[in-house]
């Protein structure tokens, strides 16, 4: 099993359980999946364009992508219902932490001048949603091979009820809040 969930099991459930007064084990807030998003806006003029951000996706979370498609067409970018514009990947139990534990503790490290994550992230129901600038802080990621500088979301899902709960659980994993 990865460190994360170690650290999870043995340590942050018991301290939750405490400090929230679970009654259950069961009642204490898991981690239940991670979304990477990567959208291309430039798959409109170019398809070619989402092969980059596929191959770095596969790259960076081990998992092939789904490509994302356009719900409505909107004319102002001359985008048709249906076109490709991005990829996505879903990563649950064991990926789901080896991923976060490089995040917080390789990728995060490496983004010039960072301070800290905004805790001010979460969404009201204990998912946080972090933005990252650009895929080569993780050092799968060879510089020379990436054909464009893309960015890319990290939703980090949880069974929280509230955003003090998720936020508990996540910063006792060590993720770097401000």
């Amino acid at each position: 099993m990865s460190m994360l969930y170690e650290l999870y099991k043995n340590d942050i459930v018991p301290k939750a359980m405490e400090q929230f007064q679970y009654k259950n084990v069961m009642e204490v807030p898991r981690i239940e999946k991670i979304v990477v998003n990567v959208g291309v806006g430039e798959a409109v003029q170019n398809p070619k364009a989402l092969d980059g951000a596929v191959n770095d996706l596969v790259i960076i979370t081990g998992q092939k992508p789904v490509v994302t498609k356009a719900k409505k067409s909107i004319a102002g970018f001359k985008l048709r219902e249906g076109m490709s514009i991005g990829c996505k990947v879903t990563l649950r139990g064991q990926r789901m932490y080896d991923f976060l534990d490089r995040v917080i503790n390789i990728a995060l490290p490496r983004v010039r001048d960072f301070r800290g994550i905004s805790p001010q992230a979460f969404d009201g129901r204990g998912n946080f949603a972090l933005g990252i600038k650009e895929q080569t802080i993780f050092p799968e990621i060879e510089y020379d091979k990436i054909d464009k500088i893309r960015g890319l979301e990290v939703v980090v899902v949880t069974t929280a009820k509230t955003d003090e709960e998720a936020r508990f659980i996540l910063k006792s994993m060590g993720m770097p809040f401000r």
